[in-house]
């Protein structure tokens, strides 16, 4: 019997997404036990007194606090996840980086690209390991669909389209929280929405070198939630409203850069936090001179894939995830059988501590975050002048690029 590794872990947040990584970090063992590694929940921080009972009682955190800090400080924190607000990343993994702690960073990592870089220079400075929670890069189906590009079955890639379209503030109820804020949240939908998308083209496509966009703002006002309270889930009745300072929806042209796999291609992103009907419904479609693929996020097991040659019978075809896409054999033993959101979330764990420990590094990282935010920058400024802006590229970052 071997001897795992201990691996000493840090939360700041016990939100939903604390959550989701503690879970994943609780998993590790069970669906990778290669990875030799036993997490140790050390301790966790959270402003909130019921959160921080919740880390103990429920999660399983030896210790919890208010203060950040001082998980930071502890000697026996070899990791740390970083689920606070948006407009905390930046602080929070600044201190982290300095702390000399190798951190996992929900994204928008800053509220701009500005934030972000500051991070960047951070680590760079430092070099500690960043995982960035780029989640659904790791859906088995689309690590299998970076597959069938890569080699060229579809052909010279020709064009691409993304669809980002939720409905989590599609009710004008919902409370004005911190999310429609500009100095909180940075921008809306953008971040929120627009980095996850862009992170998908960058990983399997290639970099965007510029962007052409437009934007709009469906609700311009919300009520004002009372003090200390009101997420963008919690509807308000009556009460005063408050002006949203940032945008519902998106819409961006864009162009791969030469160096990108699909060298040139042009492809249009969008992406709404107001949609009526769709969930979150999260589509990439990518077209080539010889076939075609489809995905959605809400089918994110499966895979719509056309292959030309014949006339008669060309058409998408449906292909259930299986053992052969990505680590969907870690999970499940044969298609049909279905992952979820929290599984992605294990993946992007491993991924992590694997580059922590000095093995692979195929988890995204700082550079990613940093390039995803120039182009949500990019495509704002545009918004503003209705001019196309170019996008300044990133050294590190997972982008696929010829070699």
């Amino acid at each position: 019997m071997t001897t795992s590794q201990r691996l000493g872990v840090g939360l700041i947040s016990v939100g939903w997404m604390g959550k989701v990584h503690t879970r994943a970090y609780q998993a590790l063992p069970v669906f990778y036990p290669e990875l030799g590694i036993k997490p140790e929940l050390v301790i966790a921080a959270d402003p909130v007194p019921d959160r921080q009972d919740y880390a103990r009682d429920v999660l399983g955190f030896a210790e919890a606090t208010g203060d950040y800090h001082e998980v930071l400080a502890r000697t026996d924190v070899d990791v740390v996840s970083i689920c606070a607000p948006n407009f905390l990343h930046a602080e929070i993994g600044i201190a982290a980086a300095k702390a000399g702690k190798s951190f996992w960073i929900e994204k928008p990592v800053g509220r701009h690209a500005a934030d972000t870089e500051s991070v960047e220079a951070a680590v760079q400075e430092t070099g500690v390991t960043t995982s960035i929670g780029f989640n659904y890069r790791h859906a088995p189906a689309l690590e299998y669909a970076k597959q069938i590009i890569a080699s060229g079955e579809l052909g010279r890639i020709t064009n691409f389209r993304g669809t980002f379209f939720a409905d989590y503030s599609s009710d004008p109820r919902g409370a004005l929280s911190w999310r429609f804020i500009k100095e909180m949240a940075g921008s809306g939908v953008s971040g929120d929405l627009v980095g996850h998308l862009v992170d998908l083209v960058h990983y399997i496509l290639g970099p965007i070198d510029r962007v052409s966009a437009a934007t709009s703002t469906v609700h311009p006002q919300r009520p004002i939630p009372a003090p200390g309270g009101g997420t963008h889930f919690d509807l308000v009745e009556g009460g005063e409203l408050g002006d949203v300072e940032n945008e519902d929806y998106v819409a961006m042209l864009v162009q791969l850069r030469t160096d990108a796999v699909a060298s040139g291609a042009l492809g249009t992103l969008e992406a709404s936090r107001v949609t009526v009907g769709k969930r979150a419904s999260y589509d990439l479609e990518i077209y080539g001179t010889n076939g075609s693929l489809k995905w959605d996020f809400e089918r994110l097991n499966e895979l719509e894939l056309a292959i030309g040659g014949d006339p008669v019978r060309v058409g998408y075809q449906r292909i259930m995830a299986g053992p052969s896409f990505g680590d969907f054999g870690h999970f499940q033993p044969g298609a049909g059988t279905s992952m979820g959101f929290d599984d992605l979330k294990i993946i992007e764990a491993k991924k992590f501590v694997q580059s922590y420990l000095g093995r692979e590094h195929l988890n995204s990282n700082i550079h990613d975050a940093v390039a995803a935010s120039r182009v949500v920058d990019a495509a704002l400024a545009s918004a503003e002048d209705e001019r196309w802006h170019k996008v300044a590229p990133v050294s590190g970052s997972t982008a696929a690029v010829t070699k």
